[in-house]
This record gives C-alpha cells, structure tokens and sequence, in this order.
C-alpha cells in the first residue's frame, strides 16, 4: 500500500496570533511536493506539526486510514516522518555507522555491538546506493556526504516521508546533481518527500507538485507541469513579479583606478594568481562553485585570511590586513555566508547589530554609548532597506527571518560608512521577496558610490545582479564577463558545470 499522509484544515496560533488559517497538504509515497513560500509563510509551523514538535489548535493529521488531532515527535516518527533541518543534527566527531545508529544503538550483554553497527550501516548505504565508508568520521566527509548520512540515519528508521528543508542550501553544484539523483532513487523507491527551498529552478528539477504558502494560507497547488516560475513567484509574494533582467549598463562613468584590487594574488591552498578589481560605482561577481576559491578571495579583503603571495590594494595602497579590524579601519564592509556564525549577535537587539561597528564614532567621551544613538542608527536604515520587523529598535536578531537579519547586516556596513561591500552569499536562505529587495539595495548603494563585490555559487544570482563577473574554478580565475555575456550558460561552463 502506497504511504500516504494528510494534513486537512491545520490552524495554529502563536501569542492570539494565527499564523496557519485551515491550511491542507498531501504527501503521497512515490512523490515529491515542493512547499515554497517567503519566511514567515508557515511552512516550519506546518512541518513541525507534521513532525510532531508543535500541537495544532485545529484540523487533524491523516495516516492511511488513522486521523490525529495532534502528534508527538515519537508519534511521527513511529508512522515514518523524518525531518532533515538545514543545519545538521550529526555528531561530527563519531563515525558514519554510529550517527547511522545514534539513539538505537545495538548492544548484545551490555556491551555495544560494533559489528551489527557497522552492518546496519553498510546495509542501508548499500541500499541507497551509496559509497560512503561505514567507519570514516563524519567530520571527515564532504557537506553532501553528511547530508546523505542524515537521510540514511532516518531510512534506517524505515522513514516513509522525508521533510528536506533547503537541502542544497550549502552544496556545491555537484553536489547538488548528486543529492538531486538521490531523491529521485528514494522517489522511486516509494518514499514520499517533501522539499522545502526558495531556489524555484529546484522546483522544476526534482518535484512532482508544488504547494505554495502565503501569511498561513495556501495561495497555489498544482503539479509541476502545470505552473511556471512567473506564477510561482506571484503566489508566494502576491503581486506579479517579472524575472529581474541584466542591469543597465552604468551611465556614469567610472573611476580610472579600482577601489579594491587583488594583483596575482594568492592564499594558501584557497587560491591562486587571482586578479581582480572592483570600482566605485559598479557590482563586480566572483562567481564558482563551492570550494572554487570565490568566497576565500572576499574574505581576505576583511582580514580573515592572507594574502600570501601578489599584492592586495586598497585606495591604490597595497595593504597587509591582520584581521578584520584590518579590513574595517580600510572602509571594508563584510557580510559572511553563515550570518549567525559569523556576523549576527541572534539575542541582541537590532539596534545594536546594526551600532556595533560604529561604537567607535557614537562613544561619548570615548566610553559612553546610548541606547537612543543606536535607536536612531538602526531607524535611519529601517525603511531604506525595507526591513520588515515591527520597526521596534529592542526587538532582538533572532526574530527576525534570514532576509531580514541580512538587511539589519548591511545597515551596519552603511552606518559605518563603507566604501566597500563583501557579501559572501548574500542571499542564500533568503526568500524571493527579499532577494529582490537586497539587489534593489545594492544597485542603489552602487550608484551612491559605493563599490560592491559579491562571491556566489548562485550562477542566477550573478546574472541579475552584477556588472562584470569573474569566473572562478579549482582556485582560479578562468574568465571574465561582462554586459550580455553574463548569462547562465555562459557562468556554468565556465565553471565547468
């Protein structure tokens, strides 16, 4: 008999809020629904549900034949749901079979019983078709590798819907193809899926039918082959929004000397007699693959990393950054790929992520720093970025949805002042909506004068939003585009892809 699952007429409601009105949602074995929306939409509140993490104030959830008012997380995973998050639930520092085997693990008089580990393991691999060793470390293995192990982990579970939230969000392109072929054998295999991403060229790829959420509601449902992305992208965001097209060419004309320049540089095994440059005007790509080198050039414009060899300049100054603080005192404004890793303070208050690298200017008397002056620096960038929050100063990072921490992000570059911006992956995880928003940001900030540099592994990402792109592969820059040229089959060759 064929899985399948059912959510009918789900509400939920957060502090009197709804935030899911009667919402529907079939996952059937043998099929892949892609459930896209913008952050905030409901999709998380919906698949908790599903999952078992969050008890629903109305509807029921249907399995087979057997309707639940709510489930629990031990529920769920009896009836074959499994959810893999983004960010991953590993122990890096066990091996494959044990993470395969984590929760469970099998013991014979006590004692663990590390050959049936080992078996189970390279049982279920084998049966995925996949060549990982049972006894590597998973610190060891490559971002996609531990994503299959996360999934093998859960079909060792006898899983019969997988939930995938923006599964290729770190992988190279590769990897991504391989992950993609995955699926489709699980597909095949019978298992039902449900893949969560704001990637829309994905949904095309690897789905069967697509559901859109919109405030808490369903705003589309259809089958793949029956939408397009133009419809896609209105459901999610209400109004109609054409593809955004190649800039216009930059009428001013632009300075004789680059603002930031990499000379025949090289890092280390990152990469190597890399030259590049950006002006002020202009939104200059690197673009690549994961590990092509793209974001290791950028980091080393802030000081995170050395430029071992040639020369990187700065104002026509050759400069020698030993940190970040390096990068800052020279105008750099750095937006990394991981925002809460590397550059949001999540339970501090907006104001202050948007202060923090203007401390040093708003001190009275070198020491004293108010509350009030971080209000007003946060307000001044709150409307020009379209943040959407509740416009409150106090209300903290973590509240907010990935496209809008990345704006408060870049107030604080534009608080400070910057002359140059760096995004490392500036919009991964970011929905529609707010992608459009941030490269209005950019193209309005360029024509201000500030000189932005952008390294991604999005090739649609650097065909939309920038001047010239740089090319990059195996640590190395192959080729430069510009104008018309930038195209997406003319960055994937490029790159080899």
């Amino acid at each position: 008999m064929t899985f399948a699952l059912r959510a009918q007429g789900i509400r939920k409601s957060f502090g009197g809020v709804e935030v899911l009105h009667g919402v529907d949602l079939d996952a059937v074995g043998g099929s892949v629904l892609a459930l896209l929306g913008e952050n905030g939409a409901g999709k998380s509140t919906l698949v908790k549900i599903i999952a078992g993490d969050y008890t629903p104030d109305g509807g029921a959830v249907i399995v087979g034949d057997e309707s639940f008012a709510a489930l629990t997380p031990i529920d769920a995973q009896k009836l074959g749901v499994a959810i893999i998050f983004q960010e991953f639930q590993d122990a890096p520092t066990l091996t494959v079979a044990e993470n395969i085997s984590m929760g469970r693990i099998p013991n014979r008089f006590g004692l663990v019983d590390w050959p049936e580990v080992n078996r189970r393991a390279r049982k279920i691999l084998d049966e995925l078709g996949v060549d990982i060793g049972p006894r590597r470390t998973v610190s060891t293995l490559r971002v996609g590798e531990r994503q299959i192990v996360e999934i093998a982990r859960a079909l060792s579970r006898r899983a019969k819907l997988l939930i995938l939230d923006e599964p290729t969000a770190a992988l190279s392109h590769h990897e991504a193809e391989r992950l993609f072929a995955f699926i489709r054998r699980l597909r095949d295999q019978g298992v039902a899926i449900i893949y969560i991403t704001h990637r829309l060229d994905e949904v095309f790829r690897i789905a069967d039918r697509v559901q859109v959420l919109r405030d808490g509601s369903e705003a589309l449902s259809a089958a793949v082959t029956d939408t397009d992305r133009p419809s896609l992208i209105e459901a999610m965001v209400g109004r109609r929004l054409t593809e955004l097209p190649r800039p216009a060419p930059v009428e001013a004309e632009l300075p004789a000397k680059p603002v930031i320049r990499w000379q025949d540089a090289s890092s280390s095994d990152d990469f190597t007699d890399v030259s590049i440059e950006v002006r002020i005007g202009e939104i200059v790509a690197i673009y690549g693959k994961l590990g092509s080198g793209a974001a290791e050039v950028g980091e080393t414009a802030y000081g995170l990393r050395p430029v071992d060899r040639g020369t990187l300049e700065i104002d026509a100054e050759r400069v020698t950054l030993s940190g970040p603080l390096g990068g800052i005192g020279k105008g750099v404004g750095f937006l990394p790929a991981e925002r809460k890793a590397g550059g949001a303070f999540m339970v501090r208050p907006v104001a202050e992520n948007v202060s923090v690298a203007s401390w040093p200017r708003m001190a009275v008397l070198g020491q004293l720093i108010t509350f009030v002056q971080e209000a007003r620096a946060y307000r001044r960038w709150h409307e020009w970025l379209g943040i959407r929050s509740r416009n409150d100063p106090r209300q903290l990072m973590g509240t907010l949805s990935g496209g809008n921490q990345q704006k408060v992000l870049l107030g604080r570059w534009l608080e400070r002042n910057s002359k140059v911006l760096v995004l490392i992956e500036p919009t991964r995880g970011v929905d529609v909506g707010a992608r459009q928003d941030i490269y209005a940001a950019l193209r309005r900030l360029a024509e201000q004068g500030v000189a932005i540099l952008i390294s991604t592994s999005d090739y649609e990402e650097a065909v939309q939003v920038a001047d010239r792109v740089y090319v990059m592969a195996k640590g190395r820059v192959v080729t430069e585009v510009t104008g018309d040229a930038v195209t997406s089959a003319r960055l994937l060759e490029a790159s080899g892809g």
